[in-house]
């Protein structure tokens, strides 16, 4: 398994290395066909818990994600890799019981809160005029407002794999196209193992 380290505004020695090579041997034990992993360590010197680890593999397809903070760099490490084999664990889990299904979609199994409507932007609620095409914060060369912007490209899928995906990667909420709608949705983490799915419908 190959282990590429990145670091950001830090140094990464052949100690630290080696020492990444022992935590993540574990990972070809849960997932024998992750074959490379990305890390990625950066250091703030200005913030509490300044060493943040990344860690990011893809296993059969799927992208599995996680990272963590600490003072020390080491203990960041660990706390990172709990956290990816724990989703690998999780990953696998989710196979053996769709093979044991018998293939069935995995979104069955997934308790999802019935979707809400959304509500209008405020603005066009409360007939106030549209943004500019500057945006509400003026130009950007007057803006303290930093806005990245970043294309991925998507196949459509089930409400169960946004789902699985969304928990691979860590995250609270998942934009994905519905496979079964046609529409862009995002489905978000609630309390517990309860999640909502809001569909963007285009209006006329």
């Amino acid at each position: 398994m190959d282990i590429v380290v990145t670091g950001r505004h830090i140094q990464i020695s052949e100690r630290f290395r080696g020492y990444l090579d022992e935590r993540l041997g574990k990972i070809v034990q849960i997932a024998p066909k992750v074959d490379k992993v990305e890390v990625v360590v950066t250091h703030e010197n200005t913030a509490r818990n300044s060493e943040c680890v990344e860690l990011t593999c893809k296993d059969r397809g799927s992208v599995v994600r996680a990272e963590a903070f600490n003072d020390d760099k080491y203990a960041a490490v660990d706390l990172a890799v709990e956290k990816l084999v724990e989703r690998l664990r999780r990953a696998n889990s989710r196979r053996r019981t769709a093979i044991r299904g018998r293939g069935e979609p995995a979104r069955a199994a997934v308790p999802v809160a019935p979707a809400v409507p959304v509500l209008a932007e405020v603005g066009a609620a409360s007939g106030d005029p549209a943004p500019t095409p500057d945006g509400p914060f003026g130009a950007v060369g007057d803006s303290p407002i930093e806005v990245r912007e970043k294309v991925h490209p998507s196949t459509p899928m089930t409400l169960g794999e946004a789902v699985n995906r969304m928990e691979l990667v860590g995250h609270d909420f998942y934009l994905f196209n519905d496979a079964d709608t046609g529409k862009a949705s995002v489905v978000y983490r609630r309390r517990g193992w309860s999640y909502g799915v809001i569909h963007l419908e285009p209006t006329a």
